[in-house]
């Protein structure tokens, strides 16, 4: 997928990018391609691999979640080299994004992205996620609250359900093995507040592959003890 078949596909999608946020996703690959020479940041780096895989999936959340016209508060957690909410940004600017990442090097990388970008409200955090979910200045704070490839459901729920407001959407983002790990994930989904809305399941362009987004709203607050301390969800999923 080109540059341009990503803005005409998107267009298709009731999502319009003016020249300037085109730059800017011209701008982001190529800092991301410089950067992952020495900082491992994703296994895809040819510019129409980027544009299909990493651009355009990230803006598939956007067919699920209204961004127009609104002041939404989003946090990607573990989100590597910023997807999905990085992308999300630049078409939606007047969403106000919080990433949430482990690894400094990938902030760093981030945080030079942003800067160069122009990206204004994107707050950027060096943190592990259980810890960043005991922060009572992030409980229970953010209308959409979002995971891209950083672990199974059950897992991704103790990181992101404590952190998403009550009516609030946590959406995970997921390959072709989504059903089976919901279905894994149900009592971890009760346990932390939140109810299954809806799965939503599509093919990319291209025959690039099976993606699903899990929709789950927040329909009550997180007990207290979760996230339990840092690596215990992924030795102990719940």
């Amino acid at each position: 997928m080109n540059p341009e078949l990503f803005q005409a596909t998107l267009e298709k999608e009731n999502i319009t990018l003016n020249e300037p946020q085109m730059k800017q996703f011209d701008q982001y690959l190529e800092l991301l391609q410089e950067w992952n020479e020495k900082v491992n940041l994703t296994a895809i780096t040819e510019e129409e691999e980027v544009y299909l895989k990493h651009f355009y999936d990230s803006a598939t959340l956007a067919q699920q979640i209204d961004f127009v016209d609104k002041t939404i508060k989003l946090c990607d957690v573990g989100s590597g080299a910023g997807f999905p909410s990085i992308p999300l940004k630049i078409m939606f600017p007047n969403i106000e994004v919080t990433i949430v990442d482990s690894l400094k090097k990938r902030i760093n990388f981030l945080q030079l992205l942003v800067d160069e970008l122009g990206l204004e409200n994107v707050h950027l955090f060096h943190a592990r996620a259980e810890d960043f979910g005991q922060d009572k200045a992030h409980r229970n704070t953010y209308d959409v609250v979002t995971a891209r490839a950083v672990a199974n459901l059950s897992v991704l729920a103790e990181f992101c359900l404590p952190i998403t407001k009550v009516g609030g959407t946590f959406a995970a983002m997921k390959g072709s093995k989504a059903s089976e790990e919901l279905n894994d994930s149900k009592k971890a989904i009760k346990t932390l507040g939140g109810k299954t809305q809806e799965v939503a399941s599509f093919e990319l362009p291209l025959d690039a592959g099976e993606r699903n987004i899990i929709l789950i709203k927040k329909d009550r607050k997180t007990p207290g003890k979760y996230p339990r301390k840092a690596g215990t969800p992924n030795k102990n999923p719940l």
